[in-house]
């Protein structure tokens, strides 16, 4: 672009646009909020600078001449443009629209999710949201998501993340009919003796966490296991033995209940991240605000 041949000065291009639109210096000077001599300098300064004529008087008339005609639509232009550029500096966009990736667990997405969704869908129609549904953390540098939910710190100086909240809390789960069964357990030692544990593929990092809690939980008592949380959930509502479940989801199924209601739970915190990309993003930034403020009201139940 060549900045020296645009030389003039946007105010006072504004000042012709809103005497054009206004039909008068009077009405404009009303409408910029300015005394009816300043607006008339300003057109004037404009004419100067562009060397050329922009009204002209017929009658009690205010008239664009022929390049007032053809200057208005341009002017016009520039203040669309310099609107949307208020609009997005200041963050008020009225659309956002196109993809975002949400990655998280298939516990969080599959029960706390949804009704965020179905929010950020009814206010923003444009958007299209992709859960990356996993156990395993996404790798937000490959762009496998753009934001992502997870339950330990994010690393990297490249990434921006919130703490969510600091401590929630998972227990065992089981129906009462199979607690039971095992004698309705009361103590970590009855209830690691008697009742058996849906665990992972990999079980060992289930059972180190649960023994570094106090529930001394043998190699045996794993005897069924997948990979798949959500069908670890489902085989404990039809009593097939225990599962691992975060209170929120827990506390509201009525098939289940807490094995040992007493104990403390195993606790864990809640991470949001994302790419600098949030920096710059109206649609990310979107999502991500409106995820701070849901997951951070589920997960912080008010507790007795």
């Amino acid at each position: 672009m060549d900045w020296k041949n645009a030389a003039f000065n946007w105010n006072h291009a504004r000042a012709f646009l809103v005497t054009a639109e206004e039909g008068s210096f009077s009405a404009a000077a009303r409408a910029l909020g300015m005394s009816q001599p300043t607006l008339g300098r300003q057109v004037a300064a404009l004419e100067e600078e562009l060397g050329v004529t922009l009204f002209e008087r017929v009658g009690h008339n205010l008239v664009l001449t022929a390049t007032g005609l053809d200057l208005v639509e341009q002017v016009r232009a520039m203040s669309e443009a310099a609107t949307r550029l208020s609009l997005i500096a200041a963050g008020r966009t009225q659309t956002v629209a196109g993809l975002v990736r949400i990655a998280a667990s298939e516990a969080v997405s599959a029960h706390l999710l949804p009704p965020i969704v179905a929010e950020l869908r009814a206010r923003h129609p444009g958007l299209e949201i992709e859960l990356v549904v996993s156990n395993q953390a996404s790798d937000l540098r490959r762009r496998e998501a753009d934001i992502a939910i997870r339950h330990a710190r994010p690393q990297g100086d490249d990434l921006v993340a919130r703490l969510l909240v600091d401590e929630s809390l998972a227990h065992l789960y089981a129906t009462p009919g199979y607690l039971e069964r095992i004698g309705n357990p009361r103590t970590p030692e009855e209830l690691a003796e008697g009742a058996e544990v849906i665990g992972f593929d990999e079980t060992d990092g289930l059972q180190r966490g649960l023994r570094a809690l106090g529930l001394p939980f043998g190699d045996d008592r794993f005897p069924v296991r997948t990979e798949n949380h959500l069908v670890q959930w489902e085989l404990a509502k039809q009593g097939v033995g225990m599962c691992v479940m975060m209170e929120e989801v827990g506390d509201r199924e009525p098939r289940v209940r807490r094995a040992l209601p007493e104990f403390p739970g195993v606790p864990f915190a809640t991470w949001l991240t994302s790419h600098r990309e949030l920096e710059t993003s109206r649609r990310i930034r979107v999502v991500f605000d409106l995820l701070v403020e849901r997951l951070t009201a589920a997960l912080s139940p008010p507790r007795a």
